[in-house]
């Protein structure tokens, strides 16, 4: 028996699929002891998407979990890790060169003033998100990653006090300290140490752009197949998974099964990044201004999100965890919308 509660819950997922913005969604929550999932349009329960930047939620997790065992520091330089081949003149601001002081806190945090391989402008280019939206879809590896942010400009020195600025190449730099002091891929990190524990099974790093398996991605009206681009984000959004599994792993992060408890403390230093977004260290928190939430209704949220639509937060207040996407490059808010609505109907007496 479909209690009323669940109808208004799929109701929501209805009103979001309108055939020229979303064309399917899928989301699960849980709330205290009740969880729930729906879909509708072309996404079904059982059925893979792309995760995109939640991705780093993931790869924060594994830095968490080498910190616990002792096996870096959140202080420490990345030079320590990072050969300087690669390092040398990737963030030189007004003449100073600050690439040996970045740190392992600066990636995570979007402190580090490093400007965006994926979504800035590069010496009159077109971003690589513009490239790959208008169908040019294209391999890249680290090294190009961190060569193409190179040629842009960073914003500001490393850790400049209430600064942040949001930038893959961040990620892309953390997944390289990862594979150098596990000496395994980042894909095996993923696997072993937070895929494998938690029992995902449709969960995995997409690798071989042969693979059909996720949802297609949408642009605007247009279904949006780069899957060589989706091969090369890695540690900063090349994850897979469903809205069941991102439920577990969202639950799983912050209840201290990954990594201990006491951390999520620590990551809880905000910096404005974009509103109403933002940045702590290797989390964002959702928080809606009295402008767009007059009556403060709405709960504050913590996790990440994703350029596909795709999210996972929780809501310490309420006790409330959420994952799910909208399928949708060109309207990533949508997914935000959809969050709120749901957290509406769930809350409702």
């Amino acid at each position: 028996m479909i209690t009323e509660k669940e109808k208004s819950l799929q109701a929501v997922l209805d009103k979001v699929v309108d055939g020229k913005k979303v064309f399917g969604t899928s989301f699960a929550l849980k709330k205290d002891e009740v969880t729930w999932q729906g879909t509708s349009g072309n996404l079904t329960a059982d059925q893979p998407y792309f995760i995109a930047s939640t991705t780093k939620l993931f790869t924060t997790a594994i830095i968490l979990q080498l910190l616990e065992k002792g096996e870096l520091s959140l202080d420490d330089n990345i030079s320590k890790y990072i050969d300087s081949s690669i390092l040398s003149g990737l963030h030189v601001y007004k003449g100073k060169d600050y690439s040996e002081e970045l740190t392992i806190k600066h990636l995570l945090s979007h402190t580090s003033g490093l400007p965006d391989y994926f979504q800035d402008k590069g010496q009159g280019k077109e971003s690589l998100e513009k490239e790959l939206m208008t169908g040019n879809d294209q391999f890249w590896s680290f090294e190009q990653a961190v060569e193409r942010s190179k040629n842009m400009s960073p914003l500001f020195p490393p850790g400049t006090i209430n600064k942040a600025k949001y930038s893959d190449v961040n990620f892309q730099l953390l997944g390289k300290i990862i594979e150098t002091i596990t000496g395994k891929p980042y894909a095996e990190n993923c696997q072993e140490r937070v895929i494998q524990p938690l029992g995902l099974l449709k969960t995995y790093l997409y690798q071989d752009e042969t693979d059909k398996t996720p949802m297609t991605l949408y642009y605007k009206r247009e279904e949006l197949r780069i899957p060589k681009a989706m091969t090369s984000f890695g540690a900063d959004g090349g994850m897979v998974s469903t809205s069941a599994e991102m439920l577990i792993f969202i639950e799983a992060f912050f209840t201290g099964k990954l990594f201990p408890l006491s951390y999520i403390f620590k990551l809880q230093e905000w910096n404005k990044i974009f509103p109403p977004m933002r940045s702590g260290v290797g989390i964002h928190l959702f928080k809606l201004s009295r402008l767009f939430d007059p009556a403060g209704v709405i709960p504050y949220f913590i996790g990440h999100s994703g350029l596909s639509g795709a999210l996972a937060f929780y809501s310490p207040k309420e006790n409330l965890y959420i994952a799910g996407t909208v399928n949708q490059t060109a309207y990533p808010g949508i997914s935000f919308r959809t969050m709120i609505s749901l957290t509406q109907q769930i809350l409702k007496k």
